[in-house]
């Protein structure tokens, strides 16, 4: 079943174009890994996806019951992000606010939602806690927990294990791979080509050449050997 499709797509900002012609599809289920070099457009791409800003032209079909508010989003941080002064609780529940409305009050359902994704993402004990006082780990649980309480069946993430150490990148993969086991469709921004060959079900690989196919396609393609090797030997 359809997640999303891409046709066409040209995207760019100020009269620069980042991309053309791009197509795509993602199916339930998928986990798409977008890669490429800095400046080739990932998180324009992703933006636009959101409905946050729009395509120079071509267009962005979304799968049937799926609205634009629907989709899970985990964005990179700022400093000033970081050092937001909410409680955990306040922040995951924030996710319901594109299904709320101009409702100013979380049901009794929502609240119960929250906390089921807070215990998800072993974060429950942390909900009277200050975002701002949380490891930066901590910090990308709780915004995981606020995307799925927008939904469960697209999450897109950008960069999600930038800054965090090793141990903490390995958790946060382990996380983001269970919760693809358990038919949420993923589609990640990552610098880290080398895990997501490991995990990701689909490679889209965009700049001055593209590539959207299986991981194993991308594995034995041209591109892919070439971003590969690159990647494990930079001389």
């Amino acid at each position: 079943m359809l997640a999303l499709s891409c046709e066409h797509l040209e995207l760019g900002y100020e009269g620069t174009v980042l991309i053309r012609d791009l197509s795509f599809s993602v199916e339930q289920g998928d986990y798409l890994c977008i890669v490429g070099e800095n400046g080739s457009g990932k998180s324009t791409l992703m933006r636009t996806i959101l409905h946050l800003q729009p395509p120079k032209s071509g267009k962005i079909i979304l799968g049937e019951g799926i609205k634009p508010t629907e989709i899970g989003y985990l964005p990179q941080q700022t400093e000033v992000q970081r050092d937001f002064p909410a409680s955990v609780r306040e922040i995951v529940l924030s996710g319901f606010q594109g299904k709320a409305g101009l409702r100013p009050f979380y049901s009794k359902e929502e609240k119960k939602k929250a906390a089921e994704q807070m215990e998800r993402l072993q974060i429950l004990e942390l909900a009277d806690h200050s975002y701002r006082d949380l490891s930066g780990g901590q910090q990308q649980r709780v915004l995981l927990a606020r995307a799925l309480c927008a939904t469960e069946r697209i999450l897109l993430l950008d960069e999600p294990v930038a800054g965090l150490d090793p141990k903490v990148t390995q958790e946060m993969y382990e996380i983001i791979k269970k919760l693809n086991q358990d038919k949420i469709t993923i589609i990640m921004i990552s610098h880290d080509i080398h895990m997501a060959v490991l995990d990701a079900t689909h490679i889209l690989h965009i700049g001055d050449e593209v590539f959207f196919g299986t991981t194993e396609a991308y594995r034995s393609s041209p591109l892919g050997k070439r971003y590969l090797s690159l990647l494990t030997d930079p001389k």
